[in-house]
């Protein structure tokens, strides 16, 4: 892991969310569950970079692709 780069990982239904952060002195993870809908993933197995606003957006269960 990168310091200050996170890592996110979805189950296979898309409903639990998993952030693993390297913070410069250690590791967090991070656990999130939606009650309803899922989460707006990728497509695929590749990596992808996300700004603030997606990221912010991608956590709380919204579409994060169309922000910039």
């Amino acid at each position: 892991a990168q310091p200050h780069h996170a890592y996110l990982f979805s189950n296979r239904r898309g409903t639990r969310l998993k952030v693993l952060v390297h913070d410069g002195f250690g590791v967090w993870l991070a656990c999130r569950r939606l009650n309803q809908g899922r989460f707006h993933w990728t497509e695929g197995q590749g990596g992808v970079a996300l700004t603030r606003t997606q990221f912010d957006a991608l956590v709380l269960g919204l579409p994060w692709q169309r922000l910039g």
